[in-house]
């Protein structure tokens, strides 16, 4: 199998690694992180500019036609220069709606706003008791007329705090962890009746906590099928789980090049800690693990969009999986090979760290998805 990038896809990864090393800054980013909204506007702009917002997406609706490679290419660099700007919530999560489940309307309407950078979404899924679990939904969504009245509260809403609208989900009929009558609705962030809390995460990303009180939308609002959304949730968080193994690799990949920078000066008994042999085998343990991550991360974007919903989750599944341990492996001898300036706010290092341990568990840990890889079976089918 090739696994070559095309020249379309090589300029794609030229013009981003470039634009993040010329303009994103490890020192002007921590400055954006203390300010509102966390992130930087201009650079946003930026990725307008460069067609980013716009990679996933039909040309239909002002879209650039990408596909999963593209997205990899995009998030890996995104992961290796900590980028906290909203792209994972707004173009590949809610895109991902927009994409596989909204209307022509609602695509022809939406879409070009993302692209050119004027709408920010966020998706309002996890819930106080629902863990891992896309099914579990409390949130109701009753009608009343043609319009839809929503009521509950949603947690850990990334980039919420600065969305103009949000993907909700609510239970349209049916117990709390049915995985039937669950719908999808876009809902305005200022609309009546919704309350927003935002803060900082542990990786200086932003994420919101959002109240639900008696919100109407309109019949106009509804994403897909209004009584089986699960199948469409599932297909678009596995997407951005693939997206996110890449993200992963960008940060280990960081890691482990600011690691062995750092064994070539950092000196010891008057000689580089580089020259000591087991220093240099634990550097060569992180790379065998960013390989192995960067294989399965390269697989699951491969089966990213695949029809085959069973055989898409084994394959994301495992995955994550071994990107959650190889981050787990890489960050640590990252830390440890630093020794006590790995954790300070004044090194990379433990930057990368904290984003690749947020990135282990949004939408499942490594356990949970191991769990989930041996319920579905063989990886590979006999």
């Amino acid at each position: 199998m090739d696994f070559d990038l095309s020249e379309e896809q090589r300029l794609l990864k030229d013009s981003v690694e470039r634009l993040l090393a010329d303009r994103y800054d490890f020192e002007a980013r921590n400055g954006w992180l203390g300010g509102d909204p966390g992130w930087n506007r201009e650079m946003w702009a930026q990725y307008a500019e460069l067609g980013l917002l716009a990679l996933p997406f039909s040309s239909d609706y002002g879209g650039m036609d990408g596909g999963p490679v593209e997205t990899m290419i995009v998030m890996e660099a995104f992961g290796g220069a900590l980028v906290v700007e909203p792209y994972l919530s707004t173009v590949i999560l809610s895109g991902g709606f927009l994409r596989h489940g909204a209307s022509a309307a609602q695509q022809a309407e939406l879409i070009p706003q993302i692209a050119d950078g004027s709408l920010l979404l966020a998706f309002a899924q996890t819930e106080r008791q629902s863990r891992y679990d896309l099914f579990d939904v409390a949130t109701t969504a009753r009608r009343d007329g043609d319009d839809w009245v929503l009521d509950g509260a949603k947690s850990v809403v990334l980039h919420g705090n600065s969305a103009n609208k949000l993907i909700v989900t609510a239970r349209t009929s049916g117990n709390r962890r049915d995985r039937a009558g669950i719908g999808v609705f876009l809902v305005d962030a200022e609309a009546e009746g919704v309350s927003r809390r935002g803060y900082p995460t542990q990786d200086g990303h932003r994420a919101a906590e959002v109240l639900l009180d008696n919100v109407r939308v309109g019949a106009d609002a509804v994403i897909g099928d209004v009584e089986n959304a699960l199948p469409l949730i599932e297909r678009v968080v596995d997407e951005a789980v693939a997206a996110l193994c890449s993200e992963a690799v960008g940060t280990m990949v960081k890691m482990h090049e600011e690691t062995v920078e750092y064994l070539k000066v950092r000196k010891q008994f008057g000689v580089p800690i580089g020259k000591f042999q087991v220093l240099q085998h634990a550097a060569v343990d992180m790379f065998v693990d960013l390989e192995q991550a960067r294989s399965m991360a390269m697989f699951a974007t491969m089966m990213a969009q695949d029809e085959d919903a069973d055989a898409r989750r084994r394959a994301v599944s495992a995955a994550k999986v071994q990107v959650g341990r190889s981050v787990k492996a890489v960050g640590q001898s990252a830390i440890q090979l630093h020794g006590g300036v790995g954790m300070t706010m004044e090194f990379k290092v433990g930057h990368y760290f904290k984003r690749a341990t947020m990135i282990d568990a949004t939408f499942g840990s490594a356990e949970h998805h191991l769990t989930r890889a041996a319920g579905a079976g063989s990886l590979i089918a006999a």
